[in-house]
């Protein structure tokens, strides 16, 4: 079969959809991906991956929408393949679109996040809303990351048999690791006595970075920020917030990095306040690496930590709740190993990348 994997830009593709075109070619198939430019393709043509570089932008603007729709239709009238596989959920809808405009055998999307359920203006999630209805009708197999947002498909009526396949990632790679923390800290010049407290995403706002600065001025450890903002990111700019958080050394700012499981495993706490998720891969990598997570209440993280045995569950948006947890683990090395144990078991018995990519490929047909 000949399947095309389409997301919205070349990071998603890098990081996200990556493992999965190599599950497929692992089946004997035949495996495009399919995303907006970018330096982070590279990544993907360097293992003999083709990948189609289309004008898709992460905007609802009309034009925008229009140029993306027109260029997936092009492509798969050229390609014909058997399965178009849709992520995100503007790229999702238009590959969904131009799938059903061109004949397709076989579509499938995989939601991340849906945009309904992010914070925003009461427009921008009906609009939301109306496009996964409408995306729905044109799909023929339905998958989501979360189990919140599979029950959220089934009972909105956007599709009747969507199904949770979750994350994963592989454990071999993401695991403590000894000789990657002595090397990590020994490089930044970190003794290996002080507490580490590793937020691993994109620097949008919805990450909940502002709070997280904010509550470590309480918290006896420094901060390690991994991840930068992308280009295609819109809204707040986190700078004067990281400018004014007022931790001094305690701060150190890594940016992007390609060694994510080696920083996790140079930690000792990994943080991810959002206020908004689908399934974060990085509460899964740093489950793996046996820490312990702090993370909100909010779909997604609460399927992954278990409050009070694999970390902590604070509200969004509150600080004293979140710089209570992150404390709480700084000061108690005991209890850090322990839930960080517990967190490890759990990811390994929930978000192996084999075996959440072997259902995936099941219920793809594949």
């Amino acid at each position: 079969m000949k399947v095309l994997e389409v997301t919205n830009v070349d990071f998603a593709l890098r990081h996200f959809l990556l493992p999965l075109m190599r599950g497929i070619r692992a089946r004997g198939h035949d495996v495009i991906g399919v995303s907006a430019d970018g330096p982070l393709l590279a990544t993907v043509r360097a293992e003999g991956f083709r990948v189609v570089s289309v004008p898709l932008a992460r905007s609802l603007f009309p034009l925008a929408l229009w140029r993306g729709f027109r260029a997936l239709v092009t492509l798969f009238r050229a390609e014909q393949p058997d399965l178009v596989h849709a992520h995100m959920p503007i790229s999702g809808f238009l590959a969904r679109a131009a799938g059903r405009a061109t004949g397709v055998k076989v579509i499938a999307y995989t939601c991340h996040g849906f945009l309904f359920n992010q914070p925003g203006p009461w427009w921008r999630r009906g609009l939301g809303l109306a496009m996964e209805w409408l995306g729905g009708r044109l799909t023929d197999i339905h998958l989501t990351v979360s189990a919140d947002e599979a029950n959220d498909a089934r009972r909105l009526g956007i599709h009747c048999a969507s199904t949770a396949i979750g994350n994963g990632r592989d454990p071999a790679c993401y695991r403590p690791d000894p000789a990657a923390r002595a090397r990590i800290r020994a490089e930044l010049g970190v003794p290996d006595e002080r507490v580490v407290v590793a937020v691993v995403s994109r620097l949008v706002r919805h990450k909940g970075h502002p709070e997280l600065l904010a509550a470590m001025r309480d918290v006896d450890a420094e901060l390690w920020v991994v991840g930068e903002r992308l280009a295609s990111d819109h809204g707040t700019d986190l700078e004067p917030f990281f400018a004014t958080a007022g931790l001094g050394s305690r701060l150190r700012r890594l940016g992007y990095r390609e060694d994510i499981a080696a920083l996790l495993a140079a930690a000792d706490i990994f943080a991810l306040p959002s206020h908004f998720e689908g399934l974060p891969m990085s509460v899964i990598e740093a489950m793996l690496c046996g820490l312990p997570i702090v993370a909100t209440n909010i779909r997604g993280p609460r399927e992954q930590v278990i409050d009070g045995q694999t970390g902590f569950l604070v509200p969004p948006m509150r600080i004293p709740e979140l710089a209570t947890a992150l404390q709480t683990l700084a000061t108690d090395l005991a209890l850090r190993t322990r839930l960080g144990a517990a967190s490890r078991a759990r990811a390994l018995d929930l978000y192996d990348e084999s075996r959440v990519i072997g259902r995936t490929l099941d219920l793809l047909g594949l």
